[in-house]
């Protein structure tokens, strides 16, 4: 564990919708991939990013969820659910938001909270990877 805790961490959803070419043909999905990593490197670990197999909110791809810092979640911070996250905008939203610290350290810009959504009720502890 790092000192301090764990660091916001943005879990990317590449499941059957979510970085499917097929269902959104003009997406880059492998450069917004690599932007978040490249973001998150440059970030000396106040970001990490994984990724994750289906989360079940196939309706809103692309799916990132915003999960908190130990000092965001200490204050109130609970994981954010964004979908629709398509463009670059939105990515740099996202990246903003996470190295501003989070779910419970920052405050969701109003743009992303439109993008808001509910986690599927069957969303359980999802496995991730790197």
């Amino acid at each position: 564990m790092r000192p301090g805790g764990r660091p916001c961490t943005l879990v990317v959803c590449r499941g059957c919708c979510c970085g499917s070419a097929a269902k959104h043909p003009g997406t880059d999905h492998p450069g917004q991939l690599a932007r978040l990593h490249a973001v998150a490197a440059a970030s000396h670990g106040v970001l990490l990013v994984r990724t994750t197999g289906c989360l079940d909110a196939c309706a809103q791809s692309n799916v990132i969820v915003v999960q908190p810092s130990t000092r965001g979640r200490a204050q109130g911070g609970r994981p954010v659910w964004l979908g629709w996250a398509l463009d670059d905008d939105s990515l740099d939203l996202i990246a903003q938001y996470a190295l501003a610290g989070g779910p419970g350290s920052a405050e969701l810009p109003a743009a992303l909270d439109l993008q808001r959504i509910a986690p599927p009720r069957a969303a359980g502890p999802a496995r991730t990877r790197r």
